[in-house]
């Protein structure tokens, strides 16, 4: 069990094992040119942590929650994988669908405006819930989790501010697409109105045009 916080691989590190989340979620973080670090996504259960066929890690691995994981070392996993195709094979369909997240992530980033950013965030948190282990269903298309980020990792994740998540989370409540039942604890009561407002967020109401002044005479 790795608790929350602590770093489970170091971007650069040789690459000794490769592992399996159990449970949990593991936050992804790259280091910047310039010293910075920015969170380029996250793992949940049933996710591959580590990359197989490469000496070094490609990046910063720090539980995000308490973790458990089941780990093989690498020359061992590797001849695993060549011992058994099904397995190779299930670790190339998750690479693909990785690649297909990060193509998505970048539409995000790139595209979609604040409020679709944040309820895209939310969106993918509750897609994932069934192996995030804090939640709980009450009805049809419900969903509830806690967050496994702070509003300033949201943001980092997101190329936003901290003011514009908390802005746009609050907006998403004031429109009863979702409920906070406390600051990081959301009810999702309808799962297809939060797609809804990932794919296409009702545009703000165009502001008055301000009138002229003119200037007061000495």
């Amino acid at each position: 069990m790795v608790p929350a916080g602590q770093m489970i691989l170091g971007e650069g590190q040789m690459r000794t094992v490769f592992a399996n989340i159990v449970s949990g979620v593991v936050k992804l973080t790259k280091t910047l040119d310039d010293g910075r670090q920015h969170i380029i996504g996250l793992l949940f259960a049933s996710d591959f942590l580590g990359r197989a066929y490469r000496a070094e890690n490609p990046y910063f691995a720090e539980a995000a929650t308490d973790v458990e994981l089941c780990v093989f070392p690498t020359a061992g996993f590797e001849r695993l994988l060549a011992e058994h195709p099904a397995l190779e094979h299930r670790l190339f369909q998750y690479t693909l669908t990785e690649l297909d997240a990060c193509q998505e992530w970048m539409l995000l980033l790139a595209r979609k405006k604040a409020e679709e950013r944040v309820a895209s965030f939310l969106l993918m948190i509750a897609k994932r819930v069934p192996n995030m282990e804090c939640s709980r269903v009450e009805r049809r298309d419900e969903v509830h989790f806690v967050l496994p980020l702070s509003r300033a990792e949201i943001s980092d994740c997101l190329g936003l501010t901290i003011e514009t998540v908390s802005r746009q989370i609050t907006r998403l409540k004031t429109r009863g697409v979702i409920e906070l039942v406390n600051y990081r604890e959301i009810l999702i009561p309808d799962l297809p109105r939060l797609q809804e407002a990932a794919y296409d967020a009702p545009a703000k109401a165009p502001l008055p045009k301000a009138r002229r002044s003119v200037p007061a005479e000495d």
